[in-house]
């Protein structure tokens, strides 16, 4: 039985390896709502004001899920509570949160994070980081057609998309819950490529194999 939670930017591909890896280990996928999160379109109107917002509401579904998938031991996240400090204090560095607004959510971070470590599974088995170019994340963006996420609706989201990676390099180095492993989402487009897909499969089963999570001789049901 094992815990997979996946990691990575904006239009990386997190759900679409959740899917293609649950299917293929046989565990239940995990997915975070964005279409029906109803926050999420007025930050991106107006970052300011509901940053907060949004990363509250963002922590407390990420903290059912975790929780949830613990309990089952056996599934994939396409995102998880690890990263949700990420996303809070780069908005914070950009302004968009009082002092009172970082303590408060720092502190219900924290107390979470207590609550995790009481579960009779504590954290994770592996993280999956996906990592890719700002090119490559604005094709895949501009791919999935949200309108709020695309440059022509907001210029300034450049900045933050740029940011964001610029973020996400040291919160993988310090990612310290679980055994972790990078995949080069720019070389292996594992949506396209159906050769991509199977290397970055056999890449987690590998290493799943090394952890003992998976027997030394498992192979896919259709294999």
């Amino acid at each position: 039985m094992t815990v997979i939670v996946l990691s990575g930017p904006i239009g990386a591909g997190k759900s679409s390896l959740t899917e293609i890896l649950s299917d293929y280990i046989g565990t239940k996928p995990f997915y975070e709502s964005v279409d029906n999160n109803p926050v999420l379109p007025l930050f991106y109107k107006d970052p300011k004001k509901y940053a907060f917002l949004l990363q509250i509401f963002f922590l407390n579904t990420r903290f059912h899920s975790i929780k949830a998938a613990l309990s089952d031991d056996n599934n994939v996240l396409d995102r998880s509570i690890y990263e949700d400090s990420l996303f809070f204090h780069m908005n914070a560095d950009m302004g968009r949160a009082t002092k009172e607004e970082i303590d408060t959510y720092d502190e219900l971070l924290a107390t979470m994070m207590g609550q995790l470590e009481k579960m009779p599974k504590k954290t994770p088995d592996l993280l999956v980081h996906i990592d890719v170019s700002y090119d490559t994340m604005l094709k895949r963006i501009k791919k999935r057609g949200r309108s709020f996420e695309q440059l022509s609706y907001d210029p300034s989201l450049a900045d933050y998309y740029q940011s964001l990676l610029d973020y996400y390099k040291p919160w993988y180095e310090h990612y310290d819950y679980s055994p972790k492993i990078k995949i080069d989402g720019d070389k292996l487009d594992f949506m396209a490529s159906d050769a991509d897909r199977q290397e970055i499969l056999d890449m987690i089963v590998a290493k799943l194999k090394e952890l003992g999570k998976l027997p030394t001789d498992w192979q896919p049901k259709n294999a």
